[in-house]
């Protein structure tokens, strides 16, 4: 099994998708286009697409001039059957592949937050076992609105798409499902800062909020990443 991982921003790893990946034995082809990396023509040499999350948004084609060769590439891997993740910023990118319309701004989570897993998603291979309600943590300002052929699968009050799936396995997650303690806390570090600007109290209440969240949270986010690791 040979993954295509799409990074587009310094410190967003794969978190406990790489984990659900190494148990399978996949072999692992991290792509930094924002660095310079090129990107496949097409998806013949993979058998998946990861496209994880960024601080850009969806139509930064001028910061990120890789964005519409992504696009069609991400098309490219569900024309071929081939699984296709999105994380936040991935899936705001998927939303647009297909026909979406992205909205900038106006729609600002940060921290563990409750989704809610729509009657969809009871059949669907990949949430079908996750409880009805659970938290996540979320980071994101934007939100988009769900391409035709697309089938809402969680929904919030603040972004009514956190989850969405469009065909077999092409699957697009606004909320951060890979991102469990230790990369929460690294975030909280490496991105203190940029935090700190809109969020100035979270280092006092980081370890309360991980406490209370985190386990379920980690749980759910493990569970999530074995069910699409499995579509492959």
């Amino acid at each position: 099994m040979r993954v295509l991982v799409v990074q587009n921003f310094d410190n967003e790893g794969l978190g406990q998708i790489g984990a659900a990946l190494v148990e399978v034995g996949a072999d692992i082809d991290l792509r930094r286009p924002y660095r310079g990396d090129t990107l496949p023509q097409d998806s013949g040499a993979h058998d998946a697409i990861v496209v994880l999350g960024g601080a850009q948004n969806a139509l930064d084609d001028e910061i990120c001039p890789y964005f519409p060769s992504l696009l069609g590439l991400t098309r490219d891997f569900a024309d071929e059957d081939r699984s296709v993740l999105g994380i936040c910023l991935g899936s705001q990118l998927i939303a647009r592949a297909f026909g979406g319309e992205n909205r900038i701004g106006g729609a600002s989570e940060f921290g563990w937050h409750k989704v809610s897993l729509t009657q969809a998603a009871k059949a669907d291979p990949v949430l079908a076992a996750l409880p009805e309600n659970f938290p996540i943590f979320e980071w994101h300002d934007d939100t988009f609105v769900l391409p035709e052929n697309a089938m809402r699968l969680a929904r919030n009050d603040v972004a009514e798409n956190q989850a969405f799936r469009i065909g077999r396995a092409v699957y697009g997650f606004q909320f951060h499902f890979e991102a469990d303690r230790p990369m929460v806390r690294d975030w909280s570090t490496s991105f203190a800062p940029l935090i700190a600007e809109k969020h100035p109290d979270w280092n006092d209440r980081l370890d309360d909020e991980m406490a209370r969240n985190g386990p379920e949270a980690d749980a759910a986010g493990l569970a999530i990443a074995r069910a699409w690791v499995a579509t492959i």
